[in-house]
């Protein structure tokens, strides 16, 4: 009988040919229970990605310190917040003297005040400009315009507003969210950068029989606007992560791998008790293979505040448990 090691010495191809179907059978169900026990971002060819966004503040203060740390914990593919305040180039060269490799970035929606710092609403030109100094071809906005008319009111605090302010635009203000991000990708299309939304939890509020998330999938060009799925609000928002990647498959490129306690309650008001990944109750060996299976090209690490250690002790904890998976 042909072991699977002598099948590995011939080569997938000749060992199909060369072999019954039931002796086949067996033989690649064999390779597969081998290759189970490799690591999943080892056996998907992908690295763990690092959203800068979870170091805070303190990651800008002393960059070249700050991506160096980045890289001695393992970490390579880096999405961007935004810009840190610093110029293109002076982030580039912190990235490149660290071996980092920057894949994405946020840029809001919102144009900032003044005309301050750089957006989706930026001047197409200098957007690419700006991307392409930093090696970047991908941009994300990190939220939806913020209603018109958004304020917190009386004794509100801010979170409980923002879920508030958003149940009462309606479906009417997802629309035009998805019709500026089928307007700024068209724009940056011909410059070979694609745009993407990243979710929190108040996109899945029902609204007016539908939900944000389901308005802006569907009423957003699949050629042109992509999803960053943050699977940490997918579950603050009550729902499963793995039904929701095989719901949206194909539309999702990227990933935030964000964990939540158990403790976290549904709601669509940007609450949930974060904790680092690995540590929570998201069951990531399913969560990432179904992610995969969707289309996710990037996996980005990411937490939220408050953190019970160090924000980069929390990154290193999160990286030691992805890195060591088996999916």
């Amino acid at each position: 009988m042909l072991t699977v090691a002598t099948a590995d010495r011939l080569g997938r191809r000749q060992f199909l040919a060369g072999v019954s179907a039931g002796a086949a059978g067996l033989a690649l169900g064999g390779a597969a229970l081998a290759a189970g026990k490799r690591g999943f971002f080892d056996r998907i060819g992908k690295p763990v990605g690092l959203q800068i966004y979870t170091l805070g503040d303190e990651a800008a203060k002393d960059i070249d310190a700050t991506f160096a740390r980045v890289a001695q914990i393992g970490f390579r593919d880096i999405e961007l917040p935004g810009l840190l305040g610093k110029k293109p180039a002076e982030l580039r060269a912190a990235a490149d003297k660290a071996g980092l490799r920057f894949s994405s970035i946020h840029l809001p929606l919102q144009g900032m005040p003044g005309g301050a710092g750089l957006s989706l609403m930026s001047d197409a030109q200098k957007i690419a400009d700006d991307l392409g100094t930093l090696g970047i071809f991908q941009g994300v906005a990190p939220i939806a315009p913020f209603p018109a008319d958004f304020r917190p009111q009386k004794g509100e605090d801010f979170k409980a507003a923002i879920g508030r302010s958003f149940g009462a635009a309606g479906k009417a203000h997802w629309q035009r969210t998805a019709a500026t991000l089928n307007e700024r990708a068209a724009a940056l299309r011909p410059f070979g950068i694609l745009v993407g939304y990243h979710n929190h939890n108040m996109e899945f509020a029902p609204v007016e029989g539908t939900t944000g998330w389901d308005v802006l999938v569907a009423e957003t060009d699949p050629k042109l606007v992509h999803f960053e799925v943050d699977v940490g609000w997918v579950s603050a928002a009550g729902l499963d992560p793995v039904a929701f990647f095989r719901k949206n498959a194909g539309r999702c490129r990227w990933m935030h791998v964000k964990d939540v306690k158990a403790t976290t309650k549904a709601n669509y008001g940007l609450a949930m008790d974060p904790t680092e990944v690995g540590s929570g109750r998201l069951d990531w060996a399913r969560i990432l293979p179904a992610a995969r299976a969707a289309g996710v090209e990037h996996f980005y690490l990411e937490q939220e505040p408050p953190f019970t250690m160090p924000r980069i002790d929390a990154a290193a904890k999160g990286y030691g448990f992805l890195s060591r998976l088996k999916a």
